[in-house]
């Protein structure tokens, strides 16, 4: 692997981005199967969005359903960056073509209160660092054709990114296990949900998850911080999103959230 090959790759996902025309798998430009490459060139896109002004908000975790992970040929999650602008207000409207093929899923947020420094983070340490837990949208997207996705390619694509809506409501930890909390999301008030699922689907609990992420950017030498959101993974199976289509997720004990997707032609 070179570094030119990482920056091809990189600019190939920034391109695809900026125009919303997906570009073709990113796999083809990488060895197989090797995320330090794909992080690589993540980071490099991370750093170009730092350069432009942009602000890190937090981390997102991928990949935390068992199912997925066979499907990818992984053994673990994986992660990507949160920007303040990706954020969308609880109920707000992403507008018409700002994103390529979105795709919606229920997660538990966590805000960090303290810094999470340490390589062998455990639940109990995620817990004295979190501030509060809120329910979460996260609109990921994929800047690859037609999702034809391998691990390098969603690693090297910031996780598939997209948006994230965080609900007004913040709850503490202090008697709450996130691993019982139940999700149902629905599309435009149907009475079927889209989704449904347990905290326990989300790596066995979302504190797991985010004690497998903390460990793991600790160990790269880039931890976890005060004030960072933490997406911890779905709670059900990601929803299609189209134009005009409205999702309202709850989750028991974190409350009630929804996001509008402008219909085609309508910028709002």
């Amino acid at each position: 692997m070179t570094a030119a090959e990482v920056v091809k790759a990189a600019d190939a996902l920034l391109a695809a981005e900026r125009t919303g025309r997906p570009c073709p798998p990113v796999r083809s430009l990488l060895t197989e199967g090797d995320t330090d490459a794909a992080y690589g060139v993540q980071r490099l896109n991370v750093e170009r969005g730092l350069t432009a002004g942009r602000r890190v908000a937090g981390r997102k975790i991928g990949l935390t359903s068992a199912a997925v992970q066979k499907q990818l040929g992984v053994g673990q999650p994986d992660f990507g960056t949160l920007f303040a602008d990706m954020a969308v207000p609880d109920g707000g409207t992403v507008p018409a073509g700002l994103l390529i093929q979105p795709k919606v899923e229920a997660e538990v947020a966590l805000v960090l209160a303290s810094d999470l420094p340490h390589r062998d983070c455990t639940v109990a340490d995620v817990i004295r660092a979190t501030d509060f837990a809120l329910a979460a949208l996260e609109i990921v997207d994929s800047r690859i054709a037609a999702w034809d996705i391998t691990i390098v390619d969603t690693v090297a694509d910031n996780a598939s990114s997209g948006l994230y809506v965080l609900g007004g409501t913040p709850v503490p930890l202090s008697g709450l296990d996130l691993r019982d909390v139940r999700m149902t999301m629905t599309r435009d008030g149907a009475a079927d949900p889209v989704s449904e699922g347990t905290g326990a689907d989300c790596l066995g609990g979302p504190l797991n998850a985010a004690a497998w992420l903390a460990s793991t950017l600790a160990a790269a030498g880039d931890p976890l911080r005060a004030g960072d959101v933490v997406l911890t993974g779905a709670l059900g199976p990601m929803a299609v999103a189209g134009p005009g289509d409205r999702f309202e997720a709850h989750i028991s004990r974190l409350g009630r959230i929804s996001v509008r997707f402008a219909p085609e032609g309508v910028t709002e």
